[in-house]
């Protein structure tokens, strides 16, 4: 079994002793559900450095075949993320922090509540319009506007680009339906947990290109500076001991005018 550790992200292939597998059937009869049952799945993480404990708890319908002493299950009724709590990424300590707690948030109310989750993947995406980008103006739709019209003019900070815009665009629309109530209030419009999810691998995708991806920019020309900097200060020794070492100019000496 593949899988990535949520903590540390460390890619690993399962082994047995790193994953448990406990199964329970609810005892109750002649629920509208029908019969179900808990799938409680435990995975120690095998990196060493982390060694965290990830506990998956699903409630599942069960197969009309069952045995006691093999619990099938047919579907999926619901699913947390018991630890951690929610689905978010580590992500670095450089990305604002209201940013990094509404992203936090939407994963982890994102299948309690895709709606709010939309929401809240919509106000950090508004934020990171300000911050990243540096556009702050009355509603979320001037700032995207305004952003358009530096990408179009080239004016955009790097990493912004039009695909990027456009999928903010649409998170805008889709964050709209938690924000604002329609009209008509019997109109429901329904944003379900996989639609949500979409919303934050947006975010998630930003994070890396814009904020990892200038952070890795900085360190690479600072080190080229620091490394410049170093052959300069080498060179100026080296110079320095040459001309340390260097016999004494003589003057020749002077004519005589007599």
């Amino acid at each position: 079994m593949k899988w990535t550790c949520p903590y540390c992200q460390t890619a690993q292939v399962v082994v047995p002793s790193q994953r448990s597998l406990k199964t329970s059937l609810v005892g109750i009869e002649n629920l509208s559900e029908g019969r179900v049952g808990f799938s409680i799945e435990s995975i120690g993480c095998a990196n060493s450095d982390c060694s965290r404990l990830t506990v998956f708890v699903a409630l599942r319908r069960v197969h009309p075949s069952y045995s006691p002493d093999r619990l099938d299950f047919d579907s999926c009724y619901q699913e947390w993320n018991f630890l951690p709590e929610g689905s978010a990424k580590p992500q670095p300590n450089y990305i604002p922090a209201p940013l990094l707690e509404d992203y936090a948030e939407a994963c982890r109310i994102r299948t309690l509540s895709p709606k709010a989750s939309a929401t809240l993947s919509r106000r950090c995406l508004q934020g990171m319009i300000r911050d990243f980008c540096g556009i702050s103006k009355s509603t979320l739709l001037q700032e995207i506007t305004e952003l358009r019209k530096r990408v179009d003019e080239g004016d955009a900070p790097k990493g912004v680009n039009s695909e990027a815009v456009d999928a903010i665009d649409q998170v805008r629309g889709i964050g709209n339906i938690g924000a604002h109530m329609e009209k008509d209030i019997n109109l429901i419009i329904p944003v379900d947990a996989d639609e949500a999810q979409v919303l934050i691998q947006l975010i998630e995708m930003l994070f890396e290109e814009w904020y990892v991806a200038r952070n890795s920019r900085q360190q690479r020309l600072a080190r080229i500076a620091s490394v410049s900097d170093e052959k300069k200060a080498a060179i100026a020794n080296a110079r320095a001991g040459q001309n340390a070492l260097a016999p004494p100019t003589v003057n020749p000496p002077e004519e005589s005018t007599e």
